[in-house]
């Protein structure tokens, strides 16, 4: 396979009218694409930094065999990907001069363009997580339910939403690339973050997910501050989140999990969903 195999392009929808069907076909592992261009698409090219996004796309016989986005200052993220084909791109973004930052793509794809881009660079990769995506299978109430009840989050949440937000980056090491209040706009805005809260009206945690696109929808935030957690408001949220999802229409809801923490995996598996594949991140 030559290097040049792969396309790049800096239009998002150019790049969706190519390689839209090919992501749509398969919307659980495709799920992280899917929804960042479908952003792009909504908000504009610098939802997620000042720089232009770059996607790529790989063509056999007419037919797209695989994609890449990458939205500075964020990681280059995968479709799965053959050994040869993460060889081919690696060498490809090199000659180019690109900065990649890290990379994220199931399991084997990751490790294997890890490996190629230092074997092109000399950039030594560390792996920096193991994440496990998961679908829905039967949505189960948690037990025991936690007292209070669920609430979409309103314009007068806004500063909850923005600290919650910036606690919620901080714990993961996120690299921010959109200002905490432009994100809680756009989920107050679109209804997509569901609190837990007390009797009281206290809120005590949050979930939160994605636009619907190719029928599939993804539970992302999920955070509950540190000296609330264990008394079971996370999954009271997820599940509620979970449920809204299907009466909209959902075909899929899925979620990624972080595999070092094993509490929310066995919290999300008792809930109803079920592995699907699992994934990796790497700093380059």
């Amino acid at each position: 396979m030559r290097p040049d195999d792969w396309h790049l392009i800096h239009d998002v929808d150019t790049f969706l009218a190519r390689a839209g069907d090919f992501l749509r076909s398969r919307p659980a592992p495709h799920t992280i694409p899917l929804t960042v261009t479908e952003t792009l698409r909504t908000r504009g090219p610098h939802t997620y930094g000042a720089e232009d996004p770059v996607f790529g796309i790989l063509e056999s016989a007419g037919e797209v065999r695989a994609t890449f986005f990458r939205t500075p200052p964020q990681r280059l993220n995968l479709t799965p990907l053959t050994p040869d084909e993460s060889e081919a791109l690696a060498r490809r973004l090199a000659a180019l001069g690109h900065t990649v930052p890290g990379v994220g793509a199931d399991r084997d794809t990751a490790a294997a363009f890890a490996t190629a881009w230092q074997r092109h660079t000399g950039a030594a990769p560390k792996l920096r997580e193991r994440q496990r995506l998961y679908r829905l299978g039967t949505l189960a109430a948690p037990e025991p339910r936690p007292e209070g009840r669920a609430r979409v989050a309103g314009p007068q949440d806004h500063e909850q939403l923005v600290r919650w937000h910036r606690e919620f980056d901080g714990a993961i090491g996120a690299t921010l690339s959109t200002s905490d209040g432009s994100w809680a706009d756009a989920r107050i805005a679109d209804g997509r973050v569901t609190f837990w809260e007390t009797p009281d009206g206290t809120p005590v945690s949050m979930a939160g997910v994605t636009p619907m696109v190719a029928g599939q929808v993804r539970v992302s935030p999920v955070y509950t501050p540190a000296p609330l957690r264990g008394r079971g408001y996370a999954g009271a949220a997820t599940a509620e989140v979970s449920r809204a999802a299907l009466a909209a229409g959902a075909a899929e809801v899925l979620l990624f999990a972080d595999l070092a923490n094993p509490t929310s995996n066995a919290l999300y598996r008792r809930i109803g969903y079920r592995p699907v594949t699992d994934f990796a991140v790497y700093d380059l």
